[in-house]
Formats: C-alpha cells, structure tokens, sequence
C-alpha cells in the first residue's frame, strides 16, 4: 500500500464499499434464482390451465336420460302465470277455463288473447294441444 495516508483512506472506502456491493449483489443475485423459479412455477401452471381449456372447450354438454331437454320458458308475467294456472290444477284447460283461473273476465278480448298465448307456448313446445282448443303440459 502506499505511504500517503490520504490514499490509504480512500483505498480503504474503495474496498469497504467493494464488499457491501458484492454483498449486495449476492443477494439480489440470490433473490433473482428465487424469483426465477416462482415465474417457473407460474409458467407451468398457465400452460397446465391453457392445455386444460384446449381440452375442455371440444367436449360435447354432458346430458342424461333423466333429464330430456327443456324448452326456453319466457319471462313474461303472463306467460308464468298461464304456467303456474297449469302446475296448479294440473290438468287440461281451454282458453275459456284459464280466464277464470286468472280471474279475467271471460270476454272475447281477454279469451283470444290467452289463447294467442297458449298458441305461441305450443309452438315452443312448452304446453301441448291434444285436441283444438285443449291445451295441456306435457307428460314427464
């Protein structure tokens, strides 16, 4: 080393500080490996989840016998109260008879318009007609 104590101070800073930056190097290296392994683990996770939707997504819904498919019920309030009349008595009505059941008054107007009603939840295969004007739901 040299003579001068002026140099000999900074040799000595240089290396003192030297140290504490591998030191921390060290740790930061150490630091890197661990969270070069968490992505690891996370990158091998994601795929496992992308093999698994490219699995899935051609696999047909699964369906049992017990449970032949239902038609789409509408929403509309007359529709589930026409519905709920037929649960209720549980047995084939005309349009004349579910008036009452609503208790409408049986007048053209209120007849044709649940008719109409019946008609469209037919054609969707909710109710069936056994005969013209008898409608019915159909038999589990």
């Amino acid at each position: 080393m040299s003579e001068n104590p002026q140099v000999t101070a900074v040799l000595e800073y240089v290396e003192a500080r030297e140290r504490e930056l591998a030191e921390q190097a060290a740790q930061i290296r150490t630091r890197l490996e661990e969270l070069t392994a968490q992505l690891g683990e996370l990158d091998a996770e994601s795929e496992n989840l992308r093999v698994t939707r490219k699995t899935l997504l051609p696999l047909p819904a699964p369906t049992t016998a017990d449970d032949p498919d239902r038609p789409d019920v509408p929403d509309h309030p007359a529709s589930q109260q026409i519905l709920t009349a037929f649960a209720d008595t549980g047995q084939p009505m005309r349009a004349r008879d579910l008036c009452q059941a609503l208790d409408l008054p049986i007048i053209p107007k209120n007849t044709e318009g649940i008719r109409s009603k019946l008609k469209r939840l037919v054609a969707r295969g909710i109710l069936t007609e056994p005969e013209p004007g008898l409608f019915a739901q159909p038999r589990a």
